[in-house]
Formats: C-alpha cells, sequence, structure tokens
C-alpha cells in the first residue's frame, strides 16, 4: 500500500508487552501505529491524529473497553470508526456485549497475527464502504417508484382537508397533522418524502417545529415546505435560514402547492439518478466493482457471465474470478440475503471481505479443494460480529485445465446445473452446506464433474429463478431446465437463456440477476 493511503491504528492497553507485539506486526504490515496504556490517553489521541482503527483491551483499571467504546460512540465523528476488542475471553456473552458497546469485532488472546491482520484489513476496507455509502440510508423505501407520501402540518382541519384532497387528486398521498408534536410522530413513522407546515401554529409554531426536525439525522435532509398567510421579507429569509426548500402563501391556492410538490418530486428524482451516478463512481474508486468488466480468459474452457443489476443500482450479487498458479480458476458467484436495495451496501462490503479472505485462504491452501476454500472464508465471515449478522450464498467452481475437472462446493446457494454433451442429459447438483457465515462449521463438501468437450454448467442466483411475468408466473428452475435440455453443443447457452429470460420477463426484472456459464471446449 503507498505511503499516501497509511492507515493508522490506535492500541490501547496497560500491558506494555501486547502493545509492543501488535505495534511490531502493524508497523511491518505498513499501518502507522500510536499507543495509549489507557482511555485518557487514548481521548487525547484520537482528538489530535486521525485514526483509521482502534484496538482496544477490555480490562483496563482506569475503564474498561466496554465503557470507553461507548463513549467514543456518543461522538458523531467516531459513529463508524472501526473498533476492535482484544480480550481474554470469547464467550458469546462478550461477543454480545462488545456489539451492545458499539464494538465490531472481538480478537481472542492469545491471537493469531494473521487472522489479526485479515481482520484489521478488511475492517478498514468495509469503513471505507460505509463513508460512502453509509448516509444513504433506506435506498429502497427512498428510491422505489411508490406514491410519493405528502405530511401535512396545519391546526386548520378544514384547509388541512382541502389541500389534502387536491393532493391525492394530483397523484400524491398525503397525510394530515394538526400540530408539531402529532407531526414530527408521523415524520418519524411514515418518513414522507415531502413536509408541508404552517407557521402559525398553537404552542409549538412552524420555525420551532423546523428546527425540532433538523436535530433529528433521519428527517433534517426530507424537503420542507412553509405554508403560510404571512408574505413578510423577513419571515421568508427567516425560513431560508432554516434549510427550506419553498415557501407557499396560503392565498395562492391548492393549484400552487400542487405544483410546488410537483417540482419538488421531480428535483428528488434527478437526485436520485445523481445519487446512482455517485455509486458507480465511488464503487470505481474504490475499486469494489461486484462484478467483473471482462470475461476471464483460461485454457480449455468459455467462461461468461451476465450481470444486471436492479433498476442500475450495484446491488446484492457478487461474480469473482482467482487464479491458482497455472493450471487451476476459481470462479465466485455470491448473493447477499436481501431484495433490491436493501442488501447492496452489504454487497460491496461482502465482495471486499470475501475476496480477501479468499486470497489468505488460496494463499495457504494445500489443495485447491472449494470446501477447504469456502470454510477458512465461512469462518473469517462467522468470527466477525458485525458481517456475520448478514447472511451471503456462495457458489465456488475451481477448474483445472490440465485434467479437465470442475469441482463444486456451496454455502446455502441455488444447485448449478451441469449438461452431459454426450447423452444430452441435464443434472442439478445440490450442495448441503450452510449459508455463508451461519454457523462456525458449514459442513461443506466437493462435488467432482469430469467434463468434456461441449459439457457446460450454469450457475444462477435466485434473481431470475424467482423474477415473473405480466401474468405473476414465476420464471422457474422448471423452466430453466426446459430451456437448458434444448440447447446443443454449438449454441451459446448464455445468450439462449438471456434472450428466453427476457422475452418471459418483458425486460422487467424484480432483483439482481447473474448467471455464469462454464463450457469446455
Amino acid at each position: 500500500m503507498p505511503n499516501d493511503d497509511k492507515k493508522s491504528i490506535l492500541i490501547i492497553d496497560d500491558d506494555l508487552t501486547i502493545r509492543k507485539l501488535l505495534n511490531h506486526h502493524l508497523k511491518n504490515n505498513n499501518y502507522t501505529v500510536f499507543e495509549a496504556e489507557g482511555p485518557s490517553k487514548a481521548f487525547e489521541q484520537l482528538k489530535d491524529k486521525q485514526i483509521d482503527l482502534v484496538l482496544c483491551d477490555v480490562t483496563m483499571d482506569e475503564m474498561d473497553g466496554f465503557t470507553f467504546c461507548k463513549k467514543v460512540r456518543e461522538n458523531e465523528n467516531y459513529r463508524v470508526l472501526p473498533f476492535v476488542f482484544v480480550t481474554a475471553k470469547n464467550s458469546m456473552e462478550d461477543k454480545s456485549k462488545a456489539l451492545e458497546a458499539g464494538g465490531d469485532d472481538i480478537i481472542t488472546k492469545p491471537f493469531d497475527i494473521n487472522e489479526l491482520l485479515l481482520k484489521v484489513q478488511t475492517l478498514i476496507r468495509r469503513t471505507e464502504i460505509y463513508k460512502v455509502y453509509g448516509t444513504k440510508k433506506n435506498l429502497e423505501q427512498s428510491f422505489s417508484e411508490s406514491i410519493p407520501k405528502i405530511l401535512l402540518v396545519d391546526d386548520d382541519f378544514s384547509l388541512a382537508k382541502l389541500f389534502q384532497y387536491n393532493l391525492n387528486k394530483a397523484g400524491f398521498e398525503c397525510e394530515i397533522a394538526n400540530s408539531a408534536e402529532q407531526g414530527l410522530k408521523s415524520a418519524k413513522a411514515s418518513q414522507p418524502d415531502i413536509i408541508i407546515s404552517d407557521i402559525m401554529m398553537p404552542y409549538i409554531d412552524g420555525f420551532q417545529f423546523r428546527k425540532m426536525l433538523l436535530t433529528d439525522n433521519e428527517l433534517k435532509s426530507i424537503p420542507f415546505v412553509f405554508l403560510t398567510s404571512k408574505g413578510e421579507e423577513n419571515d421568508i429569509l427567516d425560513g431560508y435560514d432554516l434549510g427550506i426548500t419553498d415557501y407557499v402563501l396560503k392565498t395562492a391556492g391548492p393549484r400552487v402547492v400542487v405544483a410546488k410538490v410537483s417540482a419538488i418530486i421531480k428535483s428528488l428524482g434527478k437526485e436520485r439518478q445523481r445519487i446512482v451516478t455517485e455509486l458507480h463512481n465511488a464503487a470505481d474508486s474504490l475499486r469494489a466493482k461486484v462484478v467483473p468488466d471482462n470475461h476471464p480468459l483460461f485454457e480449455g474452457f468459455e467462461i461468461k457471465h451476465w450481470h444486471v443489476p436492479f433498476h442500475g443500482i450495484p446491488g446484492g450479487d457478487f461474480i469473482d474470478y482467482f487464479s491458482m498458479e497455472d493450471e487451476n480458476i476459481a470462479v465466485i458467484l455470491g448473493d447477499v440475503m436481501g431484495k433490491k436495495w436493501g442488501a447492496w451496501y452489504f454487497a460491496f462490503a461482502y465482495a471486499g471481505y470475501v475476496r480477501s479472505s479468499m486470497r489468505v485462504a488460496l494463499q495457504t491452501a494445500n489443495e485447491f479443494s472449494p470446501h477447504q476454500i469456502l470454510q477458512q472464508v465461512n469462518k473469517s465471515v462467522y468470527q466477525d460480529a458485525k458481517v456475520s449478522e448478514v447472511f451471503a450464498t456462495l457458489s465456488i467452481v475451481t477448474l483445472n485445465k490440465k485434467t479437465k475437472i470442475a469441482k463444486y462446493t456451496g454455502a446455502g446457494d441455488l444447485p448449478i446445473i451441469y449438461k452431459n454433451n454426450s447423452d444430452g442429459s441435464v443434472q442439478k447438483l445440490k450442495s448441503n452446506g450452510l449459508l455463508l457465515g451461519f454457523a462456525e462449521q458449514g459442513n461443506y463438501e466437493d462435488i467432482s464433474i469430469n467434463l468434456n468437450s461441449g459439457d457446460f454448467l450454469i450457475c444462477v442466483t435466485d434473481g431470475i429463478i424467482e423474477s415473473r411475468n405480466s401474468a405473476g408466473e414465476q420464471f422457474g428452475s422448471y423452466r430453466l431446465m426446459e430451456i437448458i435440455n434444448k440447447i446443443s453443443s454449438e449454441d451459446d447457452p448464455l445468450e439462449i437463456i438471456r434472450k428466453e429470460f427476457e422475452a418471459f420477463t418483458e425486460n422487467k426484472f424484480e432483483d439482481d440477476i447473474s448467471l455464469i456459464v462454464i463450457k469446455a471446449k
């Protein structure tokens, strides 16, 4: 890693030997290291230095590590700072306490230095992703093509009903609140797209209501419009000082309110497209693409993939290829649990995490066995307190260009499909392995396939199987099997499946779409 990319680690431990040991290994791996023998010095280091990760002892005289972590998390600047506890204990109770305190993981003494370095690397990587994406919460809700929700706060019930009628008639979903207190509760419950509020209200006026919203991180960015019977310049300027989006006079009538709301919704649509572009650019800048741009070249095989992210947002599926010396390659297909945008930033975190874990597994593997590689990745995920809360399916296929043997194992994935060119038979090859990170032992086993010229393997995620046509019918595994049965040795399996799927769904997909075809030449 180049010097300008060096990350800083803060070690907090009252044991000088532990500090020096950690310092030695971290510096040897190109990290900048700061030390503190207790929380007081650690607070100073956090304030004065740019710290990228904290390694903290649990048992300290001045303050225990859990209490220190809670205090650190109270500061907005350290909400996503990776925080790892170093402890002699490793019970479920301690892991639970670590999570409750705001920690990210636990390293048990005596620790394995390679495991520690892997966790440090992946946690810092994950935080880089969270810095880019973490503030854009609830993407599915924010970006979905549902009816825009309007919250109208006004103590004049008759006027509010009039505006509600016109807004609903224009295609919006308008909810009424008759006070600032009720408006705050409604806003928290429904997360509206726009809030419109009267200024002159008893007890809490519109200005105070706006200030209340500004103290809430979830609500302060919602576009806010003042509705008032006053049009003095000072009132308008006071409103804009509070970051409002627009100002409407009640005397202008419902049509003007509807026009203003429509313009704001249109603007939000443009903002959505801007954010989508930002996501792609950020993914590129972080080198965290979840799907490679190009198909790999591997002697004796043709390997191709087709991937369509849901509505263009980098999503829950990820694909990767790993060369293993000259004779072997590993093909990876994963799917983070969750639909549409609900899984998108976990996919980036998982892709980075799995790639790091995979490289370590491949470097230390005695043989290129998919189940051994997957078990090592599974163990790394399971032991990470935060990542282990998000489950994923994973398929691994290794290919050997000399023997033409494919070995497959999977973690909670869909069966891969094997077509034998010589007799035309089609088989589903099902792995019984557990979801990635579900348990410490995933019970993974290898399935070996001798591939001859024209034979091919198909790997898919559930986006293809579960997508429906206009009549509500699922594409389903049965239909996929029927299509594969008809494919001849001269055909391009990926293109045939893609065309059939697009025709069936009319190009309206319900999730990320991922398909990998491995064909022996």
